[in-house]
């Protein structure tokens, strides 16, 4: 196989730490890889929680994923692991289908990923509108701050529901049994994050105020609920890794399906997204392709054994970048840290209090809302308004699932009327008129109209003929007042043409012959004259009849006549 089509899927830590690796590079990434690693603790374990696992799970998903993302992936500084965009997907396949069904719907999303990949999906990131993402970001980030509630105020609630409406009814009916002791360690720790960020923004605010609130709850012995009186001992082994070790009613393929592709969905969006934000911050350049590869293979790995989902983590990446990381070495470095942490450090880890962890999911929860983009997105156009409250409050009231699919429906119904609004089929007397107005609608390559014979109509196409235009051209025999002996239907100006535009011209030739006029094509390109002759059109009207420029079809209509 040729270099050229393999370089898209080479990891960036193959040309960078095997061939361009620089020794002094070896400090900046381990004192970046142990930071984020430390960073990356408390949110893997709060995460893994809010998702109903078991901690470890999350430290599992950091460990494993997190080194396959970085030895394998396509960015420089992607940090992988447990984020908060799935804990709500998670959670609703473990109610719905217990772990086994979270396992095999993630060994399903890992290989849609590859499948992605291996079609170069990864370059479509930018046809994501922006109103989708954030609105259903914010509507994560809604959901999240809400399954925090009963830790953050310890409330006595046995089973916290699914359902967004049931679960804040269940929090309102409990408000009576708010655990005081807990309350004042979750308020706490939240008010030592906000210092943190406010005047050491320096340290890390995740692990910083963790730590303080389990060193303040164990040397009072504060009485609240710890990681070992909810989950007992952590476990310090990784399960025996196995792809079929688990039972599913195939009954339920199809919500297996959804799911999957819904996972598959945000790991991609989220670690090429996170990718893109590296970027910007280092002024460098990912795979795309490659960092999809990575991310299906770290999924598949990670509930392996015994993890959870996982993608590129956006803060923990930028974080990576600002610790001054130099290669994907780093990513290793990171996973590696937890790994130790787990194996040496878990009688230290047990104890740290749900209600501290709750307080630091809140504020992941805020930092992603991104209230402030979500407000101003308001002031957009009413369509883009539609496509973020459709999405926020599906994905909200509803499941991810619906949110993504309804939200990307709606915004391909938004992109084809804007397509339809600015692509016209007008008349050279419509472009004149324009012309003589001043309005810069056209640019008309100065045509008179004197010089076109008197039963010569001339149209225009303008803008990309898709199916929303392709109506507009069946009427156009129609208007006109006195059919033509010949019509010239100039293309210039249409890049692109779809099955709908090709079938309405295809019909519209065939009207022409009905009524004896001689239909003539200007301006046809290259590559249009390639989609056209593929679909039949250029065998319909005789390529004799397509032009590349208008005064040639001018002096073919004129010579026509003149034999006529």
């Amino acid at each position: 196989m040729k270099k050229s089509r393999i370089s898209p899927f080479i990891p960036k830590s193959w040309d960078l730490l095997f061939h361009h690796y620089k020794w002094h590079y070896f400090k900046s990434d381990l004192f970046a890889g142990i930071t984020v690693g430390l960073i990356a603790l408390p949110l893997a374990l709060a995460f893994a929680i809010a998702s109903g696992v078991p901690p470890e799970k999350g430290l599992y998903t950091a460990v494993i994923a997190g080194f396959l993302i970085s030895l394998l992936g396509g960015s420089r500084y992607q940090i992988g692991g447990p984020t908060g965009a799935f804990v709500v997907i998670i959670y609703s396949v473990i109610q719905r289908h217990g772990f086994d069904g979270l396992v095999f719907v993630t060994l399903l999303a890992g290989v849609i990923l590859l499948i992605a990949s291996l079609c170069k999906l990864g370059d479509w990131i930018k046809f994501i509108p922006y109103p989708l993402v954030t609105g259903f970001t914010t509507g994560i980030a809604f959901i999240i701050f809400s399954s925090q509630v009963k830790d953050f105020l310890g409330l006595e609630i046995g089973q916290v529901p699914a359902d967004f409406i049931d679960k804040w009814r269940a929090i309102i009916t409990s408000i009576h049994t708010i655990h005081w002791p807990a309350l004042c360690v979750s308020a706490g720790t939240l008010l030592v994050i906000l210092v943190i960020r406010k005047f050491f923004p320096i340290l890390p605010w995740g692990i910083t105020s963790v730590a303080l609130a389990t060193a303040v709850t164990w040397g009072f012995q504060i009485p609240v609920e710890t990681i070992y009186t909810k989950f007992g001992e952590l476990n310090k082994t990784f399960p025996t890794p196995s792809l079929f070790g688990f039972s599913i009613n195939l009954e339920h393929w199809a919500s297996y399906m959804a799911d999957a592709f819904t996972i598959a969905f945000l790991a991609g969006i989220e670690s090429l997204l996170s990718a893109i934000v590296a970027d910007g911050m280092a002024g460098t350049k990912h795979k795309s392709n490659c960092e999809l590869m990575a991310q299906g293979i770290a999924n598949i790995a990670s509930v392996s054994f015994g993890g959870i989902p996982a993608t590129g983590a956006i803060a923990r990446t930028a974080a990576n970048v600002k610790s001054g990381a130099k290669t994907p070495l780093a990513g290793m470095i990171h996973s590696v840290t937890l790994l130790l942490i787990l194996i040496f450090f878990s009688p230290i880890v047990k104890e740290v209090s749900l209600a501290s962890l709750a307080a630091v999911l809140m504020m992941i929860a805020w930092n992603m809302s991104e209230i402030g983009h979500f407000r101003r997105l308001f002031k957009a156009p009413l369509g883009d308004v539609g496509v973020l409250l459709t999405t926020f409050f599906l994905t909200v009231l509803a499941d991810l699932t619906v949110a993504v699919g309804v939200g990307m429906v709606l915004a391909s119904f938004l992109f084809m009327k804007r397509v339809g609004d600015i692509s016209k089929v007008v008349s050279l007397i419509d472009l004149q008129k324009a012309e003589a107005k001043e309005e810069e609608v056209y640019d008309i390559d100065a045509i008179d109209r004197k010089s076109v014979p008197s039963q010569v109509e001339v149209y225009e196409i303008a803008g990309p003929f898709f199916f929303g235009v392709a109506d507009s051209l069946k009427t156009v025999l129609v208007n006109i007042e006195r059919t033509p002996k010949v019509f010239i239907l100039r293309m210039r100006k249409v890049p692109a043409i779809d099955a709908s535009g090709m079938h309405a011209l295809r019909e519209f030739f065939f009207k022409c012959q009905k009524q004896g006029v001689l239909l003539l094509l200007s301006g046809v390109g290259p590559s249009l004259k390639h989609n056209l002759q593929k679909f039949g059109i250029v065998q319909d009207l005789g390529k004799d009849h397509i032009f590349s420029h208008i005064d040639h079809a001018l002096a073919f209509a004129t010579k026509i006549l003149e034999e006529r």
